[in-house]
């Protein structure tokens, strides 16, 4: 998503935990996309840390000045089993990244926004400008009937869904505060080939897979421009619907009953598409490359 922004013009700032990982997608993105300076930034944020996000918040003020779209991407995923096979730490991780995180960043994005709004309307004085939506905030989800097709792990279901109501609630929260120019909405990839999806995933699934799965950078170029062009509140942009998903797998039997584009029969990552994991997932960078 972010070299499809930086594509369309934007300027943005990424974040991540691990600062190797940010460093070397910063090192992609200039590499591979004709920037001008000062156009992305990056810094390291662990999303459930209150100070990391709150320091995050004043790292883009610094570098953008303000903020038009702010997407809460991070998610974490346990093993699929049973809730008491897990270990207590990995379950606070998925809750603190999935729900918590989503929350603290909400919570700077709409003071930030409400900020450039107030300034706004302080040097133009004139308020009916600034009715509708202009600024957005996206929390990465489920879709509302992709949930219930899922079969990932339930603190993995349990927390996506808890950002369904967040979207609901903040959005009615917003209207009643008069921040109507603040747009709420949710943002469903569909499956995308990363190791969320990957990982513990059987052969019979990954079968499945060829059909109704896409590398990132697929979904990212039909996601971005509907992210940059919403308009209102409480949208849901979904990469795959009810339809789309029932004619892929419509058209994909044979892929489905003996594998095909991403993985044989045997679940075995298709070779051709450059090195991968040990889930199967394709490596972006050179550093995931020796890391793995």
């Amino acid at each position: 998503m972010a070299h499809e922004f930086l594509q369309a013009g934007d300027s943005l700032v990424l974040c991540g935990r691990d600062p190797e990982r940010l460093a070397a997608a910063l090192q992609h993105l200039q590499q591979h996309s004709a920037l001008r300076p000062g156009q992305v930034h990056g810094l390291q944020c662990d999303v459930s840390s209150a100070a990391d996000v709150q320091q995050l918040a004043q790292f883009v003020e610094q570098k953008l000045g303000r903020v038009d779209r702010w997407i809460n991407n991070a998610g974490q995923v346990t093993r699929r089993r049973l809730l008491p096979e897990l270990d207590p730490a990995d379950i606070t991780t998925v809750v603190g990244a999935n729900v918590l995180g989503s929350l603290l960043c909400c919570r700077a994005a709409v003071s930030l926004m409400r900020q450039h709004h107030e300034q706004q309307q302080q040097q133009q004085q004139q308020q009916q400008q600034q009715q509708g939506a202009r600024y957005h905030i996206f929390n990465c989800g489920f879709s509302r009937w992709g949930a219930s097709l899922s079969k990932s792990a339930v603190t993995h279901k349990a927390t996506k869904m808890a950002l369904s109501q967040l979207n609901i609630s903040l959005a009615e929260e917003l209207a009643e505060a008069g921040l109507g120019y603040i747009g709420v909405h949710n943002l469903s990839p569909g499956m995308v080939l990363t190791d969320l999806l990957l990982r513990d995933a059987n052969p019979v699934a990954r079968r499945f897979f060829n059909t109704l799965a896409e590398e990132p950078e697929t979904v990212a170029a039909a996601l971005v421009p509907q992210i940059r062009g919403v308009q209102g509140t409480g949208g849901s942009i979904e990469y795959l619907n009810p339809a789309s998903a029932l004619a892929r797998v419509l058209g994909g039997l044979p892929q489905i009953l003996n594998g095909g584009r991403f993985f044989d029969k045997e679940g075995r990552r298709v070779a051709g598409g450059g090195p991968t994991n040990a889930s199967g997932v394709r490596l972006l960078y050179d550093y995931d490359a020796e890391r793995y």
